[in-house]
Parts: structure tokens; C-alpha cells; sequence
């Protein structure tokens, strides 16, 4: 079944399959996994896979992670995850912006994954036929058919199961592709998340040390184009989709009128800030799946950084600020020496104060002078 929008738009899914081959100048023999060749490579890849045991991951809502084991326990396995498209209202901030969001599992950024090198993701991805739109998704941690973005088309009343070979440990975007103008339609839209590849045996330092971790949270940094009407005020929108054209000509400008952490501004602030304690080691991953982006921790720094989000390289240390790419995502560990309020941004400041990308540590435990002293009160100049 295609789907009446896509088809409205002019981005079927079996359409934007072709024409990708074809640009690309692929055979089809490249994609068809129907030829005598590429069916006894599936055979013999099938009769190994079968043998491996199974795991059921439950994912949860960003910030958080889904319950892992930083070392591996045994030899690679199966991890099951299920996504559930939801296309939904969300409003963006205190004065009532709103967007009809596009979610993997209801949430901006999609849910975290976590694997560890060389298992294979097995993903079941659901498109209810609730929703007015289909949907893919691309793994930027997979090998092959567009990440993944080519065999997994739904549209509205349809799932379907991709798995793929974790091979590269690190942590990597996910995103929905339609093709064509939809690709940044849907990223803007809020349609990412991170997946987190660890190595089998944990994530180390430059000297092979082991890093461990008390505590990890997920970041995603979103940029929304809402477009506005004569009288400057956001324009609403009745369903998902409606807004199209209007977002199209908000994007041609490169000006994003959010730029967010997990969804809307104040997401992790407040209520909902991240909560450490003095003496505890947090991993943060930092995902950007359309801009670039400089993380950084007011009042603390990247005791160990992978910027281009590679554990198979080793970490910088000590840095102040990082850079992520826009389309990658980046991790960090710091481990807390001082009790207080920490703003974690976006240091490009007019787009962590105006725009939106800043959340909150909290963290608890006694001061250290040593670290940081009030000499003197402001008072009077004598």
C-alpha cells in the first residue's frame, strides 16, 4: 500500500529505491537479493545466526539508557528492539510552539540502543495505520542498502524486520530517509536517535586502562524550522504533514527557530534535569543528526572525549569543548569533583541561550575549597 501523502510529494518508496541505484550507477544484482549468489551468501550467513542466543532489549525515553553490561558477557548475540513510529503534537516552548513531531517511539531524540561490537541488531519497525506518513530508517552504524533506509519502507498499517552486524564500535545516528526533500523534512521534524556500539571488552583510556561508568545519559540535539505567519506568530497545524510546504521554505534558509536538547526547550532543566553525585563517573552521548555542534560542561570538562564517536580510537582528554559533526554523534565521560548546578551546552551561546541547547546536571556532595574558593563577598569597592 503506498501511502497518499508520499505519493502526493512524489517519494514512493520502491521509486526512491530505484532512482538511488540508479544514480549510483548500481546493478541490480547489487540489490537483489533474489540472485543465486547472494541467496547462498544469506544461507550460509543464516546457518550461523540461527545458533546465536537471543536477547529482548527494552528501550527507554532519552535522556536514559537501556539496562547493558559495559563488558560483554559471552560471545556475540541477537539483540531484539522494537520501535514504534508516532507522529504527534509536541510543543517546543513556554509560549506555545508546536510541531507535528515525528518519533521513533514517541520520543525526540528515538530511544538509545545499546550492543556491543559484532552482535547483530535485529529491529522490528512499526508504522501504526493511525499514522498519514511512511517511514525508514537509517543506521549509520550499519554496513549496506542505504543503512538500512532501503529495505525498511513502511507506510501507514505496515512493520517490518531489518538486523544488521554491529561491526564498528562507537556511537552512531539513526535517522528515517524517505528520499528526497523528505530526508531533512523528517530529521527536522525530530525522526533520530543514537545507537552505542561498545567494544566487547568496555570502553579504556589511552594506556588500555578500563573506563567504567556510574551513570550515562543520551543528549540528542535537535534543530526545529517552524515557520511563522504575517503577524509573526507559529503557524499550527492540523495534521501531520500540513506544514510540508511551510517547513520547506523555513529550511531553504538554514535558520532554525529551535535548537534543543531532548525535544523542546527545558527538557533537561528544571524538574527534569540530570542528577549526579560528587565522586561518580557519567558518560554523556551527543547526538546531532543534521548540524554541527560544540558540547561543553560549564564549571567541568571532557575528562575523556570521542568526538568523532569512534571507540575504536583512542580518547582526547582534558578537553573544555568538542566538536561533533552534524550527522554523528560523540561521546564524553566526566567524572563530578564539585557539588552544584552545571549547564551542559551548546557553546555556539546564542544558540544554547536563545535558541534552546541547554541542559542541567545536578549533583550532590560536599564543596572542595581546594577546587574552588569565595575569598572575598562582593562588597564595596574601598
Amino acid at each position: 500500500m503506498e501511502n497518499s501523502f508520499t505519493e502526493k510529494n512524489g517519494v514512493s518508496r520502491r521509486g526512491f529505491l530505484s532512482s538511488t541505484v540508479a544514480a549510483a550507477g548500481m546493478s541490480t544484482l547489487a540489490v537483489d537479493l533474489t540472485s543465486s549468489t547472494a541467496t547462498a551468501a544469506t544461507n550460509i550467513a543464516s546457518a550461523d545466526i540461527k545458533n546465536l542466543p537471543r536477547v529482548k532489549q527494552e528501550l527507554v525515553a532519552p535522556p536514559f539508557f537501556p539496562k547493558h553490561d559495559q563488558i560483554a558477557k559471552g560471545g556475540p548475540k541477537i539483540v531484539e528492539i522494537r520501535m514504534v513510529i508516532d507522529e504527534k503534537i509536541m510543543v517546543l516552548d513556554d509560549e506555545g510552539a508546536e510541531i507535528w513531531a515525528l518519533t521513533y517511539n514517541g520520543s525526540v531524540p528515538g530511544p538509545m540502543v545499546v550492543v556491543h561490537q559484532d552482535d547483530y541488531v535485529e529491529l522490528t519497525l512499526v508504522n501504526p495505520a493511525t499514522n498519514a506518513m511512511e517511514h525508514n530508517i537509517d543506521f549509520h552504524a550499519s554496513t549496506g542498502a542505504l543503512g538500512g533506509g532501503g529495505l525498511t519502507h513502511v507506510s501507514p498499517g505496515e512493520e517490518t524486520v531489518l538486523r544488521f552486524k554491529a561491526t564498528k564500535a562507537g556511537v552512531f545516528v539513526y535517522h528515517c530517509a524517505p528520499g528526497g526533500a523528505m530526508i531533512p523534512y523528517h530529521v527536522t521534524h525530530g525522526m533520530n536517535g543514537a545507537l552505542m556500539v561498545l567494544p566487547r571488552d568496555g570502553l579504556k583510556d589511552k594506556a588500555g586502562k578500563q573506563i567504567k561508568y556510574d551513570r550515562a545519559y543520551y543528549i540528542g540535539e535537535q534543530d526545529y524550522y517552524l515557520a511563522k505567519d504575517e503577524e509573526d506568530e507559529y503557524i499550527t497545524y492540523e495534521t501531520a504533514g500540513e506544514d510540508y510546504a511551510d517547513s520547506m521554505d523555513v529550511m531553504a534558509t538554514l535558520t532554525p527557530s529551535h535548537i534543543v536538547f531532548n525535544g523542546a526547550m527545558g527538557a533537561l532543566t528544571g524538574d527534569n534535569s540530570l542528577k549526579a553525585k560528587v565522586g561518580e563517573t557519567v558518560l554523556i552521548v551527543h547526538s546531532q543528526a543534521n548540524r554541527d555542534t560544540r558540547p561543553h560542561m560549564i564549571g567541568g570538562h571532557g575528562d575523556h572525549v570521542w568526538s568523532t564517536g569512534s571507540f575504536s580510537d583512542d580518547p582526547q582528554t582534558g578537553l573544555e569543548t568538542w566538536f561533533i559533526a552534524g550527522g554523528a554523534a560523540g561521546a564524553a565521560t566526566y567524572t563530578f569533583l564539585q557539588p552544584g548546578v552545571y549547564a551542559y551546552v551548546n557553546h555556539n551561546l546564542i544558540e544554547a541561550v536563545l535558541k534552546g541547547a541547554t541542559a542541567h546536571f545536578v549533583v550532590e556532595g560536599e564543596w572542595n575549597n581546594d577546587l574552588m574558593k569565595q575569598v572575598k563577598k562582593p562588597s564595596p569597592i574601598k
